[in-house]
């Protein structure tokens, strides 16, 4: 299933490999108190009155007892802290980065679920994209916990090892984990690995936000080009931008007049400015080996 197709990015530090090593076996992490709690009690608070004005989700996937919301990078601050979290993100790219030049941001998410919610259908985020399965990760999935996440109050459910499985195998409830966790600790897991959010049963109301990361070519789950606009991300730092997806993939994808979009927003540029190679490196090659000699050569 981990097959390379492209050489191995260098490796990353102690801390990132070991999460790593344990997602790798079972398809989930519980890394514990990995932020300050204060971090994320500062984003429930600015999250507090969205919470209050949108009203329950439709559709039984989505849960009509629980309350979802994207956008947070808008919305508050801290957003910016969870999504560029150097170990959730060094995760998600050395998980990743052997399929992909570079993460993006897939989602950001915040969720209520509310007392009498029932338990959602376990699934696997990969299925958003109809491509292979089995033989690439797509995606790693992020939850950062606002409020205690028990089983009573319908934290995630993760079946243990279940992306290593063939889609047609049956997986018993004696593979599931329930992710109890609570503020300051990220709950990861792969676009591969069968999960669900657990039914509600106590008088409390969950609150969380999920992070998403996905390969850098795939369509992104919440449109980010509609969620901050060239004029809202031209206010965010450049490596914020770009985990957006404002910048040019090789070979020459995701451009702006043939150029990065960076040109766009950080460089000022409106006008035609004429196309610019963003080629792979082999590409770049046979391209400057033909354009000298008019053929092509074994590279």
């Amino acid at each position: 299933m981990y097959a390379l197709g492209k050489p191995e990015a260098p490796a990353p530090d102690p801390v990132v490999a070991g999460w790593c090593e344990a997602i790798a076996r079972d398809g989930f992490a519980l890394v514990r108190g990995v932020i300050d709690p204060a971090v994320i009690a500062a984003l429930d608070a600015d999250l507090a009155e969205p919470f209050a004005q949108t009203p329950f989700s439709q559709g039984a996937f989505f849960g009509n007892r629980t309350i979802r919301f994207g956008r947070a990078l808008l919305r508050s601050p801290h957003a910016a802290t969870l999504v560029q979290h150097p170990v959730i993100l060094g995760i998600a790219e050395q998980m990743l980065g052997r399929w992909c030049d570079g993460v993006q941001l897939n989602l950001t998410q915040a969720i209520a679920v509310h007392p009498g919610a029932p338990a959602q259908l376990p699934h696997r985020d990969e299925d958003m994209w109809p491509g292979p399965k089995g033989q690439m990760e797509y995606m790693v999935n992020v939850i950062w916990p606002f409020t205690r996440f028990t089983r009573e109050t319908g934290a995630t459910r993760l079946w243990r090892g279940s992306h290593l499985e063939d889609r047609g195998t049956f997986l018993g409830d004696d593979r599931i984990v329930t992710a109890d966790a609570g503020p300051g600790d990220a709950i990861v897991w792969l676009g591969s690995t069968l999960h669900g959010q657990g039914a509600n049963d106590s008088d409390e109301v969950r609150r969380g936000i999920a992070v998403a990361y996905s390969l850098s070519w795939l369509k992104q789950y919440e449109n980010q080009y509609l969620a901050y606009p060239p004029e809202i991300a031209r206010t965010f730092p450049r490596e914020l931008a770009e985990l957006i997806g404002y910048r040019q993939l090789p070979p020459n994808l995701n451009n702006y007049e043939a150029r990065s979009p960076m040109t766009l927003l950080h460089d000022g540029e409106t006008e035609a400015t004429g196309a610019v190679d963003a080629l792979i490196d082999y590409q770049e090659e046979a391209s400057r080996y033909y354009a000298e000699h008019g053929c092509t050569r074994s590279l």
